[in-house]
């Protein structure tokens, strides 16, 4: 006989963990990462659980980014690791959008902007960070929040050229192995994970099967950032899961499927025929529709409204009230 293969489980032993994990009270903060944003978590089981793979998706422009971060900064923030690997912004980049983000949430005269946020960092007057951000609305009590969590999340600057499946699984390990816990992966984005296949379709699955085995090895979620087909978004329709650019793969292999569109672009004519106010105030507010959700309810849609001038999302989402079409209504 061979070597033993350490994959190789009984359903007795599965359970005896279960009961363990129960006996001590670790089952639910074991198993469940929170996304942060009301109304979703309770519709995906409570969370991004253990093991799943849960893929984000959404017309370009509408945040996909600024939404993984949040949710990568929401885990930080409860002190469970996170590494964030950043295909197209650098460690200082998102640094500035986090700083951005709390400020948003604490300050009441709604005076933030990331663009001052951004200004400062590149300002030549030589003070300290703490003294530059005196001059932002609540910015130094938002150092302080930052502060707080910075240790717990990682930042990897990946490239296409360079980080393929292999880097991201051994700088998993690496930030397991420091953190002494299992982090929350978020990749961003899928499509610019670097492949051994040139072909779309090899590539997305090569990569979204990784990332599946990834988050079952790990015991955590994956969450990644997916690109849409260019096709499918000029054909002037809403985007929907069979839109994600390259294989079958990846709806198939996902646990959790979320798909982003502006309201203003999917809202049924008649809403805003009869309430012109209605256009307006529609093009703040990003539909989040659970496309496919192996714990829970899909095709529940919901609104959250943006604040991309602060770079971030309220968290407070909502059943969308309106009718919602596939066409969107005013084509690119």
């Amino acid at each position: 006989m061979g070597g033993v293969d350490h994959q190789l489980t009984t359903v007795g032993a599965s359970l005896a963990r279960s009961d363990e994990r129960m006996l001590t009270g670790r089952n639910a903060a074991g198993r469940v990462w929170k996304t942060g944003f009301e109304g979703l978590d309770p519709l995906i089981g409570g969370g991004m659980r253990a093991g799943s793979l849960v893929l984000l998706a959404g017309p370009q422009g509408l945040g996909k980014s600024t939404f993984a971060l949040q949710v990568a900064r929401n885990n930080a923030a409860t002190g469970r690791p996170v590494v964030y690997f950043s295909y197209e912004h650098d460690a200082e980049d998102l640094t500035q959008k986090l700083l951005a983000m709390e400020a948003g949430e604490l300050d009441d005269s709604d005076q933030v902007r990331i663009t001052h946020v951004r200004a400062i960092f590149d300002d030549l007057w030589v003070s300290s960070l703490e003294r530059r951000l005196e001059s932002v609305p609540a910015g130094t009590e938002a150092l302080a929040r930052v502060a707080h969590y910075s240790e717990q999340l990682f930042v990897h600057r990946s490239t296409g050229t360079r980080t393929d499946l292999a880097a991201i699984h051994a700088a998993v390990e690496a930030v397991r192995e420091m953190a002494g816990s299992a982090p929350l992966v978020v990749v961003d984005y899928l499509q610019k994970v670097k492949s051994h296949h040139d072909d779309d379709e090899a590539r997305s699955t090569e990569v979204v099967e990784g990332l599946k085995d990834l988050a079952i090895d790990l015991g955590a979620p994956v969450l990644a950032v997916a690109a849409a087909d260019k096709e499918a978004l000029r054909s002037g329709k809403r985007m929907r899961a069979n839109d994600l650019r390259g294989s079958s793969a990846l709806a198939y292999e996902a646990d959790v499927v979320l798909v982003l569109n502006n309201k203003f672009d999917i809202v049924a004519r008649h809403h805003l025929t009869y309430d012109l106010t209605n256009a307006e105030r529609f093009r703040d507010y990003a539909v989040l529709t659970v496309e496919k959700n192996r714990f829970g309810r899909d095709g529940v849609a919901l609104q959250f409204r943006t604040r991309f001038d602060q770079g971030r999302y309220e968290p407070e989402g909502a059943p969308v009230k309106e009718q919602l079409i596939d066409e969107r209504v005013f084509r690119e």
